[in-house]
């Protein structure tokens, strides 16, 4: 009886979310839309330049300037989501008690995403200030 209501207890616990590492689904997410927003944020320089270099060219390239005027809004949204994802990537980590020893594995890929997300929209809301010296 008392492995029924153990088994009870970690079916409950799995439907609740806390046997496992409850935010990393949601640091993914947020990781994710990090990104998106500063690739949404550097459209106006970053995008037109990568297509050029692609090979991708055309008059409708100035009509990316259009969204010029929301970038700094899509920087606050960046900045915003990457500092949310950086709380629950960097905050201690809960105990965790999977006997597989998953958390241990995760935790460590969630950060190394987060520094390389980190690093890659630095790169990219950083370049409009070194734009005009490959123009």
């Amino acid at each position: 009886m008392s492995s029924y209501v153990g088994t009870k207890a970690n079916h409950a616990a799995e439907r609740a979310g806390t046997n496992g590492a409850p935010g990393e689904r949601k640091l993914g997410g947020l990781i994710a839309l990090a990104v998106l927003s500063s690739l949404l944020a550097s459209t106006c320089c970053v995008l037109p330049l990568v297509l050029v270099l692609v090979g991708v060219t055309g008059a409708w390239m100035a009509h990316l300037q259009a969204v010029k005027p929301f970038a700094p809004y899509a920087i606050a949204l960046t900045v915003g989501l990457l500092g949310w994802a950086g709380y629950l990537v960097l905050r201690p980590a809960r105990a965790c008690d999977l006997a597989d020893g998953s958390c241990a594995t995760t935790r460590p890929l969630m950060r190394r995403v987060w520094l390389a997300s980190a690093l890659f929209i630095a790169l990219l809301l950083g370049f409009p200030l070194i734009a005009p010296l490959f123009y």
